[in-house]
């Protein structure tokens, strides 16, 4: 599956710093409500009950500040995997204009829910949430 899944946010006054624009670890949330969004549309119940998912590693690029009452998009799509690191990429965009506000590239291992171990996906939900096997 390669295609995107989109997100819309409308920025509150919580998420903006003392330069009057959105905070830097704002985005970072964003981020990983986008992919947590896009979990629970697509997997199944049973694994959403049996798999959790960690991130291991974050690199995001800011590009353009986001204020006070705009609308943005969390655009994320899955990208490469080996057995237990699935790569996720994010583009922030303003929504009025499609600016870029920031792109991330996150890590994700899936865990037992119940363990809370690393644990590998079934070869259906790898087919969903990653491009290739790596």
């Amino acid at each position: 599956m390669s295609s995107a899944f989109e997100l819309r946010i409308h920025v509150q006054p919580a998420d903006i710093d003392e330069l009057g624009h959105v905070n830097n670890i704002v985005y970072l949330r964003w981020v990983q409500e986008a992919a947590v969004a896009h979990w629970r549309a697509l997997a199944p119940p049973t694994d959403q009950a049996k798999l959790l998912w960690i991130v291991l590693r974050h690199e995001i690029d800011y590009r353009l500040p986001a204020h006070l009452g705009d609308d943005v998009i969390a655009r994320t799509w899955v990208g490469g995997a080996s057995r237990l690191k699935f790569e996720r990429h994010t583009e922030i965009l303003r929504a009025a204009d499609g600016g870029l506000l920031a792109r991330a590239l996150t890590i994700w291992c899936p865990i037992d829910a119940h363990s809370g171990r690393p644990s590998p996906v079934s070869p259906e939900l790898r087919a969903i949430f990653s491009v290739k096997d790596g």
